[in-house]
């Protein structure tokens, strides 16, 4: 094979890859503005809101913890929209809350115990304000979880753009070093036989 015919080709295949890697930053950047937009939307139609910088400053012991303000005061008073208030929310609001409940606010262990004994009703409320806890708890580390997929799409359509703009710079050098170089010239030098 000539080494201007490897140079073409070598290029030729550089330039699908562009296309390919672009196609795929494209793809990768809707994901990661659909992903952030869902969050964002999900979590406002639920108005939850960080306790005020006044509730912070001045910890109860049982709305607000003494572990609370370290966490949450960069949020004061701000609505849950983004997946890493949701974490923080979850992580250092909720859960603390319900780790100070009953048996540490462990749905299965909460329903059990309330299970064993019907009657007692305040164990039944207990079992209520976890079960909600959780959930709320839960469906704010989804809306986290999901905000980090868009977050690793977006610095992947970064990488792809990045990748494809090399790769063209690339195959333009190649096809350059195609039109300067000898028809003949061999890709691999043949030895000549000696007599």
């Amino acid at each position: 094979m000539t080494r201007k015919v490897f140079d073409v080709l070598a290029s030729g295949f550089g330039l699908i890859l562009v296309v390919v890697l672009l196609i795929a930053g494209g793809l990768l950047t809707w994901g990661s503005s659909y992903s952030n937009d869902t969050v964002h939307n999900q979590l406002a139609m639920q108005q939850v809101f960080f306790p005020t910088a006044a509730q912070l400053a001045h910890p109860n012991g049982t709305e607000i913890t003494t572990s609370m303000p370290q966490y949450l005061g960069k949020y004061a008073g701000q609505e849950v929209l983004t997946g890493a208030q949701a974490e923080d929310y979850a992580n250092n609001f909720i859960a603390v809350h319900l780790s100070e409940m009953p048996l540490g606010g462990v749905y299965a262990k909460v329903s059990a115990a309330s299970m064993a004994d019907p009657k007692n009703a305040a164990l039944a409320a207990e079992v209520q304000t976890v079960f909600r806890g959780t959930t709320l708890r839960a469906m704010l580390l989804e809306a986290y979880g999901f905000s980090m997929l868009g977050t690793v799409a977006f610095w992947s359509a970064i990488a792809a753009f990045f990748l494809a703009f090399v790769l063209l710079i690339a195959s333009a050098l190649g096809f350059r070093h195609a039109r300067v170089t000898e028809p003949e010239k061999q890709l691999v030098a043949q030895k000549v036989a000696v007599a």
